[in-house]
């Protein structure tokens, strides 16, 4: 019957051991990187010049260190920010910032914790660009803001290795006194425009009925004409009492001649007598 190995029989556990270092050592050795992932090696402590990956990559551990970058865009929150607009009014704007690394062994090497950093940069950028603008424009012309910020943001963090590729105004929280105001003035555009506009109707209906009334004297029967329509709109409306006021001059045609001009009250009086 075959014996197990014993505690004193030092070739099997020197196997043990071997088997086991090799292991730890291949594990320290073999690294896998994603499509997405880049490694920047540090050997003894000097930075190799070209990052590592993506698939199969050894690390010759314990000479060599790697520190994993991801290359996706990221989706930064920049928090909610007290801001002073150049007309003094006070608002709290929130936005968000795309960014990715481009050069993943300057994102390591010229700044710390490389997050961080771009998101502080965002903050401070968001709340001294919004300062120079006023509400209007702020509320009018967001894209304009937004392209601003973009850049100013992504030529600060290009030694980082970082390209910003959008940056957007998310939410703009005006107080309660603003927004009465600004529902006012809204208010009283939109009377200025319906005013305006009630003006410009009436301008054009007075020119209409100019020409209209051109028109009635130069024909005098097209205003027998339209006192016939109007009794017939009058004529099916229903139980109403209606007072329409005829001119005398529109029954003249029907007597065959004019009616004579009245004589002066001296010459009645010679008739007379």
């Amino acid at each position: 019957m075959q014996q197990l190995p014993t505690v004193g029989d030092g070739s099997f556990w020197g196997v043990v051991l071997a088997v086991l270092v090799a292991v730890a050592v291949l594990t320290k050795w073999i690294k896998i990187l994603r499509e997405y992932e880049r490694g920047v090696v540090f050997r003894l402590g000097r930075v190799l010049p070209r990052p590592k990956g993506p698939g199969l990559v050894v690390v010759l551990w314990p000479i060599d260190r790697m520190v994993r970058v991801s290359l996706r865009t990221i989706a930064e929150d920049v928090p909610s920010q007290d801001v002073i607009t150049r007309d003094n009014v006070s608002i709290k704007v929130s936005a968000v910032l795309y960014f990715r690394v481009i050069d993943p062994i300057s994102a390591i090497i010229h700044v710390e914790r490389f997050l961080y950093a771009t998101s502080q940069l965002a903050q401070t950028t968001l709340r001294s660009v919004l300062g120079m603008v006023e509400l209007d424009e702020l509320l009018a012309e967001r894209e304009k803001i937004n392209q601003r910020l973009q850049e100013i943001i992504d030529r600060h963090a290009g030694p980082w290795g970082i390209k910003v590729s959008m940056v957007e105004v998310k939410h703009v929280d005006l107080p309660q006194e603003m927004q009465r105001a600004m529902a006012r003035q809204a208010e009283a555009e939109r009377e200025k425009r319906a005013k305006i506009i009630h003006a410009e109707g009436e301008y054009l209906a007075a020119e209409r009925l100019s020409e209209a009334a051109k028109v009635l004297a130069r024909e005098p029967a097209t205003l027998q004409l339209r006192y016939m329509q109007t009794l017939v709109e009058i004529g099916s409306a229903q139980a109403k009492t209606i007072v329409f006021p005829v001119p005398m001059d529109l029954f003249l045609p029907f007597f065959g001649r004019p009616r004579a001009p009245a004589a002066p009250l001296e010459e009645e009086r010679e008739e007379i007598h």
